[in-house]
């Protein structure tokens, strides 16, 4: 049984954007403004309502067929579907539209850095750069917004590590597709159903444990940063992770922010020091309508703690725009 096959039964009026296999992703801001995402390009639907009683109904039953709760006490729902795609939802009094629901389709399709070079999102030359970077262990952070192909370009460069390495892959939600024959995936938990959570931080504790040559973490968002950064500090090399920001320079920010978040007291410019000493390359990825982009490729070099700024290398900026 695919993901859809759950959630259809109760979706019948948006059903056949679901089943599109062109769109993206479907939102749903509340029962008659339904918006879909379409080859990188947002527009509503028209002439289509769920009726205010049936997407509450609707959402509360997909939870449960998932396994999970949407309610007053508890009115925010995410979760994935077996194929990979994600279902999300919060429901009144937090979302003060009526229901808003998400479903972010999985794409099952397995993208070659040829497919990007061909949508514009590089060229050749830097394609050649990036693969470089991997193959010589570097430790990459790929930054960006969201619907960026942060992901997307996460699962492309995974492709050009060795196959003889052992790889743990880390993720909060399982999404990242790779195909070595050595790979250990772990998935972190939410709590439900009375099972504790195992928290991203936890995985990236064990996985010391697993002799792993590579490291994957699917998203940096939090204190897991902080592991990650120790991780680096230790001799493993060739690490890919993700992380939210607009620019590269902010992708340095907010992992400054994330290790914060850990708890750990440590000075602010030690932090960046450590960040500097074992962070290698960001690669910040740009979205406009009906394309995405690399923006901005910077090499770390060291941090200047008298200065407060991280000395880098731009070895490539889009269309001769300064980082």
């Amino acid at each position: 049984m695919n993901g859809f096959e759950i959630i259809l039964p109760f979706l019948k009026p948006i059903e056949h954007l679901i089943l599109d296999d062109s769109i993206s992703e479907v939102m749903v801001n509340g029962p008659d403004r339904i918006f879909i995402e379409r080859a990188g390009m947002l527009r509503q639907v028209q002439d289509v309502s769920l009726g205010e009683k049936s997407l509450m109904v609707a959402v509360k039953n997909i939870a449960r067929r998932l396994g999970d709760d949407i309610s007053e006490s508890k009115p925010i729902l995410d979760s994935r579907l077996p194929d990979g795609s994600r279902v999300a939802a919060v429901i009144p009094p937090c979302s003060l539209s009526g229901v808003t629901l998400t479903i972010r389709k999985f794409n099952t399709r397995h993208f070659e850095m040829d497919d990007l070079i061909r949508a514009g999102t590089l060229d050749g030359n830097l394609a050649d750069r990036l693969k470089e970077y991997v193959l010589a262990r570097k430790n990459i952070l790929i930054s960006g917004g969201t619907g960026t192909g942060k992901t997307t370009m996460l699962n492309i460069l995974g492709k050009f590590i060795p196959q003889d390495d052992r790889v743990l892959l880390i993720e909060d939600t399982a999404e990242i597709q790779l195909a070595q024959p050595n790979l250990v995936r772990f998935e972190a938990r939410q709590a439900q159903n009375g099972l504790p959570a195992v928290a991203i931080r936890d995985l990236l504790k064990a996985a010391l444990r697993h002799r792993p040559d590579r490291i994957i973490l699917g998203e940096i968002r939090g204190g897991e940063a902080f592991d990650l950064l120790q991780l680096l500090n230790t001799g493993h090399s060739g690490t890919l992770s993700t992380i939210h920001a607009n620019s590269a320079k902010q992708g340095l920010a907010r992992f400054t922010s994330c290790v914060l978040q850990s708890g750990v007291d440590l000075p602010y410019r030690a932090i960046k020091t450590n960040i500097a000493d074992s962070l290698n390359v960001v690669i910040q990825l740009e979205r406009r309508p009906g394309r995405r982009y690399i923006s901005e490729v910077l090499e770390i070099n060291s941090y200047d703690p008298d200065a407060d700024l991280f000395d880098y290398c731009a070895m490539y900026v889009h269309q001769g725009e300064k980082p």
